[in-house]
C-alpha cells in the first residue's frame, strides 16, 4: 500500500526575483516597526529577523542589499510613502459626530442648544482622535520618521523623506480641515469675519497642539488621564474635559463664530433633523 506522501527529494522552492524578494522583506520590516514602534533610528530593526519572516532566502536578501544600510534606507523610503495617520476624520470618528449630533438634534431650535451641540462634538471628538492616535504605533512611528528625517544627511534619501512625509502631512491636514468645515457648516458656524485664516489653519494648529499632548502623553500619562471641569465655549453647562478637548476648543473657539446669515427657520430644521434621526436610525 502506497502512503499520500510524495517520495524522492523535496520540491524546490521558486526562486524570487529581486523584485519580490524586496517586496516581501520590506513588506515584513514595516509589519515589524507597526508592531514595535520606530525608534529614533532603525537598529532594533534586525535584518536576520526580516529575512526569516518574509521568508526569502538569506543570499537573495544580501543579493539584494549587500549592506544593512542600504537596506533601511529603502526601508524608511517605504514607510515615509505609506505614512498617511488615519485618525481623524476616520469612519469611527465620523460615526460618533453623527451620533452626537443626533442626541442633540432636539437643542438645535435654539442658539443655545446648537451652541451646546457644538461643544459637546468638539469634547467628545477631541477625545476619541487623541485617543485612537495615543494607542496607534501607526502614528508612532508618524511621528518618530520626523525625528529620524532630521538626522539625515542632506542628499537624495533626505529630499524623498521629506517630500513623501510633506505629501502625508497635507493630506493629513486636508482631512481635518474638512471635517471641522462640514462641522461648522452643519451647526451654522462660520470663520471670523476679519481674520485671514481658513479651515486648514484652525486644522494646523489643532493638529499641532494634539501631536504636541500625544507627545507628552508618552511621558507623563496624566496628560491623557486629566480632566479639567470646564466650559471652554461658554455653554452655560460645564462638563469633565480632557485636556486635548481644552486644546481643540481653544482653537476653534478662536477663529470660528456663529454665521448670521444662517436663518434657522422651520424647513432649515425640518431637514437637519430628519437627516440626523434617519442617520441614527441606521447605527441602531
Amino acid at each position: 500500500m502506497t502512503s499520500g506522501l510524495t517520495s524522492g527529494p523535496a520540491r524546490r522552492r521558486r526562486r524570487l526575483s529581486d523584485e519580490e524578494t524586496a517586496q516581501r522583506m520590506l513588506d515584513s520590516a514595516v509589519a515589524m516597526v507597526n508592531s514595535s514602534g520606530l525608534t529614533v533610528s532603525l537598529e532594533h530593526i534586525s535584518l536576520e529577523d526580516v529575512i526569516r519572516d518574509s521568508g526569502v532566502s538569506r543570499s537573495a536578501a544580501y543579493r539584494r542589499w549587500p549592506y544593512k544600510d542600504l537596506f533601511v534606507s529603502d526601508l524608511l523610503r517605504t514607510l515615509a510613502k505609506a505614512a498617511m495617520p488615519a485618525a481623524v476624520g476616520d469612519e469611527g470618528g465620523a460615526a460618533l459626530v453623527r451620533r452626537v449630533a443626533a442626541e442633540h438634534v432636539d437643542d438645535f431650535a435654539t442658539a443655545d442648544g446648537r451652541r451646546k451641540a457644538w461643544s459637546e462634538l468638539i469634547r467628545q471628538g477631541a477625545w476619541h482622535d487623541f485617543d485612537a492616535i495615543h494607542r496607534s504605533t501607526e502614528w508612532r512611528t508618524y511621528l518618530a520618521l520626523h525625528a529620524t528625517f532630521d538626522g539625515l544627511a542632506d542628499g537624495e534619501l533626505r529630499d524623498e523623506i521629506q517630500a513623501a512625509l510633506a505629501a502625508s502631512e497635507h493630506g493629513f491636514v486636508a482631512r481635518i480641515a474638512g471635517v471641522y468645515e462640514r462641522m461648522a457648516t452643519f451647526l451654522g458656524y462660520r470663520l471670523r469675519a476679519g481674520m485671514d485664516t481658513t479651515y486648514e489653519t484652525v486644522a494646523r494648529l489643532a493638529n499641532a497642539s494634539m501631536r504636541g499632548l500625544v507627545i507628552a502623553a508618552l511621558s507623563t500619562p496624566d496628560t491623557a488621564t486629566a480632566r479639567h471641569h470646564a466650559d471652554p465655549l461658554g455653554t452655560g453647562t460645564p462638563a469633565e474635559w480632557s485636556l486635548p478637548g481644552l486644546a481643540v476648543a481653544a482653537v476653534i473657539a478662536a477663529h470660528l463664530e456663529v454665521d448670521p446669515h444662517v436663518d434657522w427657520d422651520d424647513d432649515r430644521l425640518a431637514t437637519v433633523r430628519t437627516e440626523l434621526l434617519d442617520s441614527r436610525a441606521a447605527h441602531r
